[in-house]
């Protein structure tokens, strides 16, 4: 039989009509004052967030010291999350990392050990990174346990944190802060912390100082990544009202990066820009044709030394004028705007520099009087006790006699404490006093120990009445802070944006007049300005010396004449430009020739020759007379061509060029020496100028190889220099000998002769090494590059030659 279903009894409705617009308002402001409160802005006093308190403390109630080792960050955030901070593993990772990054925070909190990425990249997963309390993070946690804070309840109501730490130093403004909250947001830049405890003692000192004086101490921000800060109007701003703004700017230097190439080297990035950052925009802007002059972007950073980021300037650019156009239009110029929102009881408040200083002043005041007034009652305490077992030690015999006869400790302890006058704590810390506190020695430390102890409170006691000395110890425990801690500031400052007009800088070189200089040491480079030997004061180049010279413009080219015969272009763009010294250019920095110009095997550069651009340049151009070593001469007429080589000159099979030299006045004169010590001087007239495929015609007669082939104006005073040598010595091992002759003593002859002799060797000495003729006075430098010395000019052309000790490789006239 089936059974009939229960009736259903109703429920009573319990519906409440609210105001939609009512209870949207009371959930936003709710959930607004959480967000504001518990995650996003941190507590003026200590300058913390609640995750960042939360792993902290919960890193030093897990025992993880600066000594002891590291452990799993996944340990640390599983901690963190179980016990304080429920929001989920991914916000507590990222704080602990934050804390760990050296280019977040100018003093680190937390010391990791592992991958805890970069400005471009994120940090590795938290199973594979470990971490520890960093030294500085123990001046945050210090004396917690001596109730220096008020705890409270964390979320489930089973364990206690603090509301706030110690804080021994003004973390709030060494580290910053960066938040975003509900209607608010905070963005506190770092500061160097020797400058903030600096100014923070000053403050205790004297509490009505100014905004003036306090940044007499803190000038402005230190970031931890080091760069300039252009402009502190904005800074003031801040300082004083708690909101303001600056531009930050990139570290370069302008450096030669490669033999031919200058670049701008970064060494510092604005706080939070990384490289890829800048690479990519630079890049985005080239590919636009909004930024030029940029032919490479290369990354060198390295752990070890840090950030260099190499931007190769392309030749005819300058340097300083693409660093501006760098500045304006990437991350290398950035700003940074403060907003100095922090709690302060428990309310946002925009503080300002002193304000900021106030709140963690008087936090610390709070805390030291707390840790005081804590050891305080501890000493007392533990000096009660003392003088209850200093009483019952004097009458020794009394107190075990009640002991003896009494039933029991309960009766015990109420005899001694009715027949000694003692607290319930000293009768059983008496019952308990075990045999060997009777000695003598026993009884000596309690009285010291007791004596210690009133020491000990009387000084605490004396920091509590008296807010002078309050003041004092905390001023000191900051300058001891500083003492340990403190590094040297970062970040320049920059009174005003310093940034030059856009047009004072041109972007190109401009086509200017310079000389292009090939030295000793096959060496090439430009100067817009040289100097001449006659208005030296015979001064000499303290290394190298000039084998060459040719004029041109910056932004033009220049002929290289080679061994071989051939004229090479050069762009004179490609070359460095060196400074004179001394009236004449340390020619020591310039360029390899192989750096910019392409040449043969056992090809080398031995003259330069000006390279006309236009029929008018043709015109005015002077010939090139060119001396072979088979004692071939031959003028060639100078022609417009664009090639990039070319040859000038038709040479005998084993033949070479030795000389190459612009023909500037028909007056003047060829001269060729051999390698046996003949000279030839001759009119260059009688040398007919021909085109480039002529081989020339006979300019001397020789019995042996000719070393030297130049071109002399007879209306300047020139010489003769000629060093002899052994033949069968190895190469820098012959003892020379060096002989200055007047070019007078040698007459005049005729082309295709063969000359006469200019030097007397010496025994051992069987040919000439060097030779030489030119405008006096002459330059010798050694085999490379350094400057030699000379011996005084010879009145015979047939003399021998004076022993010299170092090696001679190279003469050459003034500039």
């Amino acid at each position: 039989m089936a059974r009939k279903a229960a009736p259903v009894t109703p429920v009573a409705e319990h519906i409440i009509d609210i105001d939609v617009t009512d209870e949207m308002q009371s959930s936003f402001l709710e959930y607004a004052y959480s967000v504001i409160y518990s995650r996003a802005l941190p507590d003026a006093r200590d300058g913390l967030k609640p995750v960042q308190r939360r792993i902290l403390f919960g890193m030093s109630a897990m025992g993880l010291t600066p000594e002891r080792g590291h452990v799993k960050s996944s340990r640390v955030v599983g901690d963190v999350m179980g016990k304080l901070h429920p929001h989920g593993d991914g916000a507590i990772y990222d704080a602990l990392v934050r804390m760990a990054q050296a280019f977040s925070l100018r003093v680190r909190l937390v010391d990791g050990h592992g991958n805890f990425g970069n400005l471009d990249d994120g940090p590795a997963a938290m199973r594979y990174t470990e971490c520890r309390l960093a030294p500085a993070a123990m001046l945050m946690t210090g004396s917690l346990d001596e109730d220096v804070v008020d705890f409270a309840p964390n979320y489930d109501d089973r364990e206690t944190e603090p509301v706030v730490m110690p804080a021994a130093f003004p973390n709030l403004l060494v580290n910053g802060a960066t938040g975003i909250a509900v209607g608010m947001a905070t963005n506190m830049p770092p500061h160097n912390l020797g400058e903030v405890i600096a100014a923070a003692r000053h403050l205790i000192d004297h509490p009505k100082a100014t905004l003036i004086d306090l940044m007499k101490f803190v000038p402005g921000p230190d970031f931890p990544t080091g760069g300039s800060i252009a402009g502190l109007a904005g800074v003031r701003d801040a300082y004083a009202t708690g909101k303001g703004s600056f531009k930050t700017r990139a570290t370069v230097s302008v450096e030669r990066v490669t033999a031919r190439k200058t670049g701008l080297v970064i060494t510092e990035l604005p706080y939070t820009v990384g490289p890829e950052k800048v690479i990519d925009r630079i890049a985005e802007l080239v590919r636009a044709k909004k930024l030029a002059g940029i032919t490479d972007v290369t990354d060198l950073t390295d752990g070890e030394n840090g950030l260099r980021l190499v931007v190769e300037i392309k030749n005819g650019y300058n340097p300083e004028a693409v660093l501006e156009q760098l500045y304006k239009l990437t991350p290398m110029e950035d700003s940074f705007s403060i907003n100095n929102v922090a709690l302060v009881e428990g309310r946002p408040r925009t503080l300002g520099l002193k304000e900021m200083l106030e709140v963690y002043i008087q936090h610390r005041f709070d805390v030291v009087r707390r840790r005081s007034q804590y050891r305080r009652k501890k000493a007392a305490d533990r000096a009660h006790i003392v003088e209850g077992l200093l009483i019952a030690l004097d009458a020794i015999d009394d107190v075990i006699h009640i002991i003896r006869t009494s039933k029991d400790s309960a009766e015990a302890r109420e005899k001694l404490a009715q027949a000694f006058e003692l607290s319930e704590i000293q009768t059983q810390h008496i019952m308990d006093m075990p045999l060997r506190r009777l000695t003598s020695l026993e009884v000596g430390k309690l009285r010291d120990e007791l004596a210690e102890l009133e020491a000990t409170i009387a000084a605490l006691t004396k920091i509590l009445d008296n807010e002078s000395v309050l003041k004092k110890l905390v001023s000191d425990e900051l300058a001891q802070v500083a003492l340990d801690h403190q590094t040297d500031r970062k970040t320049v400052l920059l009174e005003s944006a310093g940034r030059p007009a856009e047009s004072s800088v041109p972007l190109e070189i401009d086509d200017e007049p310079c000389r292009v200089l090939l030295s000793s040491t096959g060496l090439l480079a430009r100067t817009s300005a040289l100097k001449s030997e006659n208005q030296d004061d015979g001064k000499r180049a303290r290394h190298d010396v000039i084998v060459a010279t040719a004029p041109a413009t910056t932004r033009g080219f220049v002929g290289a004449v080679t061994t071989l015969g051939r004229v090479v272009r050069i762009a004179c763009v490609d070359l460095p430009n060196l400074p004179t010294t001394s009236g004449a250019p340390n020619v020591a920095g310039g360029v390899s020739a192989s750096e910019v110009t392409a040449l043969e095997a056992k090809e080398r550069i031995i003259g330069l020759v000006r390279c006309p651009q236009t029929e008018d340049e043709v015109a005015s151009a002077p010939s090139l007379a060119l001396g072979t070593q088979q004692g071939v001469i031959k003028r060639v007429s100078p022609e417009l061509t664009t090639k990039d080589a070319a040859s000038i000159i038709a040479l005998k099979p084993g033949d070479q060029v030795v000389g190459a030299v612009e023909v500037t006045s028909e007056d003047s004169e060829f001269v060729f020496i051999t390698k046996d010590a003949q000279l030839l001087r001759s009119a260059i007239s009688a040398v007919r100028p021909q085109g480039r495929g002529a081989a020339g015609m006979s300019g001397m007669k020789v019995s042996a190889p000719v070393i030297f082939f130049g071109v002399v104006d007879p209306t300047w005073d020139a010489e003769v220099v000629t060093v002899a040598g052994s033949s069968h010595a190895l190469p820098g091992t012959s003892a020379n000998s060096v002989k200055i002759t007047d070019l007078e003593q040698f007459p005049v002859k005729g082309r295709g002769t063969s000359g006469m002799r200019c030097h007397k060797f010496l025994k051992g000495e069987d040919e000439l090494s060097l030779g030489w003729a030119g405008t006096a006075p002459a330059r010798a430098a050694g085999p490379r590059g350094a400057a030699a010395d000379l011996p005084q000019e010879q009145s015979k052309r047939d003399a021998s030659g004076s022993p010299v000790m170092n090696a001679i490789s190279a003469v050459s006239g003034p500039a």
